[in-house]
């Protein structure tokens, strides 16, 4: 016949510790334990033996829970390194934090530190943090090029309809808004410009100022600013959606890598419409520069053409083309890196699409001043 279940409270106020005993078969109809002693009591520790158990049942965790979650909510340290494995698992997941001492035993924070080692201490975790953040971005820079090699082999997943698909959305979709902002920024450029050669009398310069201008720098970077709020934002939206839905989860299970799948068809995408979507962008700042420079200071239209054509030459507009392709390309490659690393909930995809915004508009600032300084260098 199987022991009877007993359960034994015993204190040693000396030592500032008590032992709850179990022993016997509690696998049957479960006896109430008694209750504890006071807290002044038990003491800082309360140890469970359960070494004499000889069988139990779940629903023992629950006992157990009733009487110790008090105990430890009073700030009472809690060792279950006796109890049988399945019987802690349980009782850790209801009392996560049983193992580790009370609030009040805990090592000072940082905000109980002096000044000085309060600023060290979150000076070293923004430079850990940023750390691992350059790790992890360059960890997904070394797969998408390993991906691009797997493409040229003809080793890739990519499906060909999921690029066709992404230059539709990215290309066409994005004209209207990308002419309308560059063709007002090319007017605003040509009037804060021509207003300030008014004051010389050198208003047909105003085409060399426009033309070079806007096809050389400006129209690059518009183009990359607003493919960064529509584009970007939608790449990190999307796979920030399927990471919360555990869609990427799904698709590594089956054997598809994501970078494949989902990274490498947008890129390419990017790559293959920026330089007509630059180009649409200069030629409608260029446009709108040469109605402001006719229609309000009186420059002869002709005269227009004709220094546009004497100002602009092959290299400004390869540069240019160039810069909003690399514009795009980060900002491709931005959108896609937050939306991998988001999280698994709606506030978390939120989170990653703001993110990728700004990080591609910080990137192309960055790369717009290193290519600026580079271009110059060479006398290009």
């Amino acid at each position: 016949m199987a022991d009877a279940p007993a359960a034994q409270w015993r204190c040693d106020p000396a030592q500032a510790a008590c032992t709850l005993q179990l022993s016997g078969d509690w696998s049957r109809a479960l006896p109430a334990l008694p209750p504890p002693p006071e807290v002044r009591a038990i003491g800082r520790k309360l140890d469970v033996d359960a070494r004499g158990l000889t069988a139990w049942q779940p629903a023992l965790a629950a006992t157990l829970w009733q009487r110790l979650a008090p105990l430890h909510h009073q700030g009472v340290l809690l060792d279950l390194a006796q109890l049988p494995q399945g019987l802690r698992d349980i009782l850790l997941l209801a009392l996560p934090a049983v193992t580790t001492p009370p609030p009040a035993a805990l090592p000072p924070g940082p905000q109980r530190m002096p000044w000085r080692q309060q600023l060290l201490h979150r000076i070293g975790q923004r430079a850990s943090a940023g750390w691992t953040g350059a790790q992890a971005t360059l960890t997904y820079l070394g797969e998408v090029l390993l991906a691009v090699g797997r493409l040229l082999r003809g080793r890739s997943s990519m499906r060909w309809s999921d690029l066709a698909w992404q230059i539709d959305q990215t290309g066409p979709r994005s004209v209207p808004i990308v002419a309308l902002v560059c063709g007002l920024v090319g007017l605003i450029v040509a009037y804060m410009g021509a207003v300030q050669l008014q004051r010389f009398g050198a208003q047909s310069y105003i085409a060399d100022l426009v033309t070079v201008g806007v096809v050389r720098e400006i129209a690059a970077l518009m183009t990359g600013v607003i493919l960064a709020g529509r584009i970007g934002a939608a790449f990190a939206a999307q796979l920030g959606s399927m990471q919360a839905n555990e869609e990427l989860d799904a698709l590594r299970t089956l054997g598809l890598d994501p970078i494949d799948h989902l990274v490498l068809p947008r890129v390419l995408a990017m790559l293959l419409v920026a330089p007509l979507l630059t180009a649409i962008a200069a030629l409608m700042g260029t446009l709108a520069g040469g109605l402001v420079s006719v229609a309000i200071f009186g420059v002869m239209p002709l005269d227009f053409l004709a220094r546009s054509q004497q100002a602009l030459t092959l290299t400004h507009v390869l540069i240019g083309l160039f810069k909003g392709t690399v514009y795009a390309l980060l900002v491709a490659l931005s959108g896609c890196l937050q939306g991998l690393q988001a999280g698994r909930s709606a506030e978390a995809v939120g989170a990653a699409t703001t993110a990728a915004v700004v990080q591609s508009i910080v990137w192309i600032v960055v790369a717009a001043s290193l290519l600026t300084i580079m271009f110059q260098r060479l006398n290009w």
